[in-house]
């Protein structure tokens, strides 16, 4: 099973292909993603990268955290679990629920 990585401080030129080149240097790349602002279009300046294994996505994050790319130094680590919770509590989807 592959990793997920966090990709920050991506510059607003970056594409998807971009990613992916560079990616692949360090192994495989599964899936890779830059996240795009739904109102503008424009890239949010970060993405994901799954690579297809953990050793490759920790040869990864080493080879890259901190690497220039396109004038910004990357950040690079594991991606976090998606809380689909947003109103920051642990009362799951009542969080907008009125008293």
């Amino acid at each position: 099973m592959g990793k997920k990585l966090y990709i920050g401080n991506l510059g607003y030129e970056v594409t998807q292909q971009d990613l992916e080149g560079l990616f692949a240097q360090a192994g495989t790349c599964e899936s890779v993603a830059v996240i795009m602002d739904r109102a503008t279009g424009q890239s949010r300046g970060f993405g994901f990268v799954e690579m297809s294994s953990s050793a490759e996505a920790q040869k990864a994050i080493q080879q890259f955290n901190g690497h220039d790319f396109k004038g910004r130094a990357l950040k690079v680590n594991e991606a976090m679990e998606r809380n689909n919770n947003r109103g920051g509590n642990d009362r799951g989807a009542s969080w907008n629920r009125r008293y």
